[in-house]
C-alpha cells in the first residue's frame, strides 16, 4: 500500500502516541483521526495535524483503515475494545489494521487479538523501547507480537517509526519481552539513584563519579539518560515514574504465575510505587533519586 492509501487515526494521544501522529504526518502519511479521553489534548493535535478529533474510538476507526492505540494501561485497552460497548473500536473493526504499541499485560494482547479477528480485523501488538525523542524522530525500538501475515502487512509502516523493528513471535510474546525490558531498566534506574544518593552523603562530587561509573562496571544505558537529572533533580518526563512502577508490576505479576521470586525486581517496584504514593508518579523515572539522596524529601 503506498501512504496514500492508508487512513491513520491514533488512539491516545499522550507524549507518545501524539509524537508518533507528528512523524508519521510530517512523512506524508495521511491522518485522519485522534482520540483521546482528554478531549482537550485531542483538539489540540487535531488543528495541529489538521485532521478530525473524535468523540469516540467507534468514530475514529469508522474513518480509519489503520488504528494505533497507545493507551496508558490494562484498564484503558479493555474500556477502548469492550466487546458490544456502543463506543469501541470493534464498532468499526471488519478490515481494519489495529497496532496497540502500549505497554500492558501479555493476556490483554492476546485477548484483543481474538476479538478484534472475531469482528473481520487484524491485531499486532508493537511494544516500544523508546521515549518521546525517539517517538518524534522515527526512531523507536519496535518489537511485535500477533500473527506473521499481519506482521508483515504493518511493517512497512512501523519502519518509518523505528529504528530497530523485531518480531518476536505471537500475540503476547512481545509484551513478555518488553515486561522485562522495563524491569531491568527501572532497577538499574533505581540502583543508579542509589549509588549516587550514597556518593552525595559521603561527599563525593558527583560529576567525577558518573564519569568513573561511565568507565567501569557500573555504566549502563541508565546513566548516560538519568544520571545527570538525578545529580540535577531535573525530572522532566519522558517515561513517568508511574509507568515505570506499572510495569515493573506487570513483570512481578508474570513472575508470580510460574513461582519466580524477582527480589530485586519487587524492591524498585515498591520503591517507584512510593513515589506515586507521595504524589510523584508523573515525573520522571530519574525522580526515583529523590528517594535516595538525603534530605530532598524534607
Amino acid at each position: 500500500m503506498t501512504k496514500s492509501g492508508y487512513r491513520i487515526g491514533v488512539v491516545g494521544v499522550g507524549r507518545m502516541g501524539a509524537n508518533m501522529a507528528r512523524r508519521l504526518h510530517d512523512l506524508q502519511y495521511p491522518i485522519v483521526a485522534v482520540y483521546d479521553a482528554d478531549a482537550q489534548r485531542a483538539e489540540s493535535l487535531a488543528m495541529e495535524l489538521e485532521c478530525e478529533a473524535t468523540l469516540t474510538p467507534a468514530r475514529l476507526a469508522g474513518l480509519a483503515n489503520t488504528v494505533f492505540t497507545v493507551v496508558s494501561d490494562d484498564g484503558a485497552m479493555r474500556q477502548i475494545y469492550s466487546a458490544g460497548g456502543p463506543d469501541s473500536l470493534l464498532r468499526q473493526a471488519a478490515n481494519r489494521l489495529f497496532i496497540n504499541c502500549a505497554t500492558l499485560s501479555p493476556d490483554i494482547q492476546t485477548e484483543v487479538q481474538t476479538l478484534v479477528e472475531q469482528e473481520g480485523g487484524q491485531s499486532l501488538e508493537a511494544c516500544m523501547a523508546s521515549s518521546i525523542t525517539q517517538a518524534r524522530q522515527g526512531t523507536l525500538y519496535v518489537m511485535c507480537g500477533g500473527r506473521p501475515d499481519v506482521f508483515e502487512r504493518a511493517r512497512p509502516l512501523l519502519q518509518d517509526l523505528s529504528a530497530h523493528l523485531r518480531y518476536i513471535g505471537p500475540a503476547g510474546e512481545a509484551a513478555k519481552v518488553k515486561a522485562l525490558v522495563n524491569m531491568v531498566m527501572n532497577a538499574n534506574t533505581a540502583a543508579l539513584a542509589e549509588g549516587l544518593g550514597l556518593g552525595s552523603a559521603l561527599g563525593l562530587n558527583l560529576t567525577m563519579l558518573r564519569e568513573v561509573f561511565s568507565q567501569t562496571g557500573a555504566n549502563s544505558r541508565v546513566l548516560e539518560t538519568d544520571g545527570e537529572d538525578m545529580q540535577q533533580r531535573a525530572h522532566d518526563c519522558y517515561f513517568s515514574a508511574a509507568h515505570a512502577a506499572k510495569d515493573s508490576g506487570i513483570a512481578l505479576a508474570l513472575a508470580q504465575q510460574i513461582g519466580v521470586d524477582l527480589p530485586l525486581a519487587r524492591a524498585t517496584y515498591e520503591q517507584y510505587r512510593r513515589l506515586v504514593d507521595l504524589g510523584k508518579g508523573e515525573l520522571d523515572k530519574s525522580a526515583v533519586a529523590e528517594l535516595t539522596f538525603k534530605n530532598r524529601l524534607d
